[in-house]
């Protein structure tokens, strides 16, 4: 199907999916989505690699990642895995701080994290002193412009 996505829309298997309820509105909703802002060809790809994630998440994870990235717009499947990993996450963990919604995002909208603010937000605080140059400034001290020494309290 990743080499034929013009095959998926007429595959039993799909039509098998949805008679089971594994195939919801939700993702039909964010295929037609996709596949107006990517093309046929490249939305219908951008589904079968969010229906492949279902063999490392499970199905209701999948289903609240196209949701919400569906809500704030991110039609690719990595916004998708990104947001099915977040609702994974929160199931586990009991208590989390939520941050304050970002100037600008629409009160009531899905927001997508990116995956480097989500990284900032979760890493240990670097507690390691900042870097010095003052052995470099030694040697520059000793220099002139031209290439001779400096004599003391000379300014080049």
């Amino acid at each position: 199907m990743v080499r034929k996505p013009g095959a998926f829309p007429g595959a039993t298997a799909l039509d098998q999916a949805r008679s089971a309820g594994k195939f919801t509105p939700v993702h039909d909703a964010w295929w037609a989505a996709a596949v107006r802002a990517h093309g046929d060809a490249e939305g219908t790809r951008a589904l079968i690699e969010v229906l492949l994630l279902g063999r490392h998440l499970p199905h209701e994870h999948i289903v609240a990642g196209l949701a919400t990235a569906l809500r704030a717009g991110a039609l690719t499947a990595d916004a998708v895995a990104l947001e099915a990993r977040k609702a994974a996450q929160t199931e586990d963990e009991p208590a989390v701080d939520v941050p304050a919604p970002r100037p600008g995002a629409g009160s009531g909208s899905g927001t997508v994290t990116f995956l480097h603010e989500w990284k900032l937000n979760h890493l240990p605080p670097d507690t390691r002193p900042l870097p010095s140059v003052t052995h470099y400034d030694q040697l520059l001290r000793h220099r002139r412009a031209g290439g001779g020494d400096l004599r003391e309290g000379e300014v080049p």
